[in-house]
């Protein structure tokens, strides 16, 4: 069947303190339209998880993004604003890609949600939770229920069903099968070359002799005044009754490699079309309004970010017309593996890399029945997509499977915080160790680790495969498997690595060099990681411009912890640097630290 989103109630758990107080993001993107409004939020968003992942002092918080409105938890809750919602998916892919390091929290706008309520949120261990009249609640995927086939509405044969993205491989899929299977008649295909575009003759013939008329207009959705005139050319004869919307472009990368410019790039075949097609549509008495989403917005992909944000708002769209009466159904469909879909040229590594984290992959016949099923379901928003649940039931066993998954897969609740203790207990473990090996025993313990986490990461089929010399470029590393093995490391070691590391340490052998100065620091390891830490202090002082008052209160911490620095080393050292410190001026303690650190 076909899993649909939903959100279940979950008991809040005891706060856990000052440790859990969070950094709080606030609304962003107030634009004219929902479009607009998204574009905003999503770029406010983006440069927030930008800020935050590329500060080493937040390396050991984490960041909590606080919404309103962002998503829907029950069918009697208010239809999400898809404007937070394609904030939540963007959100959902910096978690993907950096693991416990970001929680989403959403409440109802009924009044400012209390530390105390956010912290009892955050205290649940969940990465997403939503707030609303009190109580917590935590996204999970559930089985939908369908009609069986005999139930499913039937398609008009006179009406007229508008196909976006018709040159596509989605596009040509579900145009030849709304008219073999539905016994559609009559369609207008969108392309941006129309009738020119490649493959577009052969549809037309392909869909003659199966008995359809179809008529191609070169339109660009996202153009709302083009997308107007071309659904008033739909003659009254053959009325609009349905849209499939299946218009898309992948532009993927990490999240610190994204920009707005790539962040709308995404956005406007995909939402902002779809905003189009919603409110050119809303008077015509349709039968079916099909978003094409992705799993990606549901589930947050790593190295998608801007897809995954684009595929939100479709999901808060469908969800937004169901409220208002209108048909509406957004698909967020797996991974295709038909020839020139999205997933059809990933190599079989990739593949499989897939497949062990439970989720399979589309086959064009798997797929069809799947929509098919769709039309038999009153859900708004619908995830066809094929599980392995032998696979997911593996990951439930080991304490790693998703939160998401987790009304599926029935699994102790003290199974994660055991394998988060286990998980410790077993970076603690390797440190103590290479405590008592040799300089070449370390290197080649650590070179064991390296290799196995780089060959699971490839698919090889063990870490004698992988050439320790040879550099990761080489190999096939790109920026999201540098991510999954920088997590994989970081979960081994315990040791919070940057995302930059397969590019900073190119080959195994460098990269074992950097990791045992990481877990074993010697003291010319520790000396570089202060001077790092003041280089940090240094950007931060050159860029500030306090007041008087706040310039004393810098001042007098900057002295405090001098004077702290020298009583550690001794009287005898420190006693001429405390005394000179405790004479001097504001104006002459920076000076001193411009002279230090170069900043003027």
């Amino acid at each position: 069947g076909a899993p649909a989103a939903t959100l279940e109630a979950r008991p809040a758990l005891e706060d856990r303190g000052p440790g859990a107080e969070p950094m709080v993001a606030g609304r962003g993107g107030i634009g004219e339209t929902p479009t607009e409004a998204a574009h905003q939020a999503t770029t406010h968003t983006l440069t927030l998880l930008q800020t935050w992942l590329a500060e080493d002092r937040f390396a050991d918080a984490r960041l909590v993004i606080l919404t309103t409105g962002a998503v829907s938890t029950t069918p009697d809750d208010s239809a999400p604003d898809p404007a937070q919602a394609a904030a939540w998916g963007l959100a959902r892919s910096a978690q993907a890609e950096n693991p416990d390091r970001i929680v989403l929290v959403d409440t109802d706008g009924q009044g400012e949600a209390t530390q105390k309520t956010v912290a009892a949120a955050l205290s649940t261990g969940e990465p997403q939770t939503a707030i609303r009249d009190g109580a917590i609640r935590a996204p999970r995927l559930a089985r939908a229920t369908v009609a069986t086939e005999n139930q499913a509405p039937e398609w008009n044969p006179e009406g007229t069903v508008l196909i976006t993205g018709a040159t596509g491989t989605l596009g040509t899929l579900f145009a030849k099968h709304v008219v073999a299977e539905q016994g559609v008649r009559h369609l207008v295909l969108l392309s941006r070359r129309g009738a020119e575009a490649p493959g577009a003759a052969e549809l037309t013939t392909e869909l003659t002799e199966l008995g359809a008329e179809a008529r191609w207009a070169a339109c660009d959705a996202a153009d709302r005044t083009a997308l107007a005139e071309v659904i008033e050319s739909i003659p009254t004869a053959h009325p609009l009754t349905a849209v499939i919307h299946t218009a898309g472009v992948l532009d993927d990368g990490v999240i610190a490699s994204l920009t707005p410019e790539r962040m709308a790039a995404v956005a406007r075949p995909k939402a902002d079309a779809a905003w189009n097609l919603h409110e050119l549509t809303q008077d015509a008495d349709l039968s079916a309004f099909i978003l094409f989403s992705s799993a990606a917005g549901v589930f947050g992909g790593p190295g998608q970010g801007n897809y995954a944000a684009a595929n939100a708002f479709l999901d808060a769209l469908a969800q937004h017309r169901t409220a208002q009466g209108l048909p509406a159904t957004s698909l967020a469909w797996g991974l295709w593996s038909v020839a020139g879909g999205m997933g059809g040229e990933l190599d079989e590594a990739e593949i499989a890399r897939i497949r062990r984290g439970g989720i399979g992959v589309l086959t064009a016949e798997t797929g069809l029945e799947l929509f098919n099923a769709a039309q038999g379901s009153d859900e708004a928003v619908l995830v066809p997509l094929p599980l392995d649940m032998a696979a997911l039931r593996a990951q439930a066993g080991s304490g790693m499977l998703p939160a998401l998954f987790r009304g599926l897969v029935r699994a102790p609740a003290r199974r994660a915080a055991e394998s988060a203790a286990a998980a410790a207990a077993g970076a603690e473990a390797l440190r103590e160790r290479l405590g008592g090996l040799s300089e070449p025993e370390r290197e080649e313990v650590l070179l064991e680790l390296v290799c196995t986490q780089v060959a699971a990461v490839l698919g090889y089929p063990g870490p004698e495969t992988v050439d320790p010399a040879r550099s990761f470029s080489e190999v096939g590393f790109d920026s999201l498997t540098a991510v999954e093995l920088r997590n994989r490391l970081n979960a081994t070691t315990g040791v919070r690595l940057p995302a930059t590391l397969v590019f900073d340490y190119p080959t195994p052998n460098a990269l074992v060099e950097y990791l045992r100065g990481e877990i074993l620091p010697d003291d010319a390891t520790a000396v570089t990681s202060l001077l790092a830490e003041l280089d940090g202090l240094e950007k931060s002082l050159s860029g500030a411009t306090p007041d008087d008052e706040g310039r004393s209160r810098i001042t007098a911490r900057l002295q405090a912890l001098l004077a702290q620095w020298n009583d550690d080393r001794g009287p005898e050292d420190g006693a001429g640097v405390a005394e000179e410190l405790e004479s001097a001026t504001d104006d002459d303690l920076f000076d001193f630290i411009g002279k230090e650190f170069g900043i003027s």
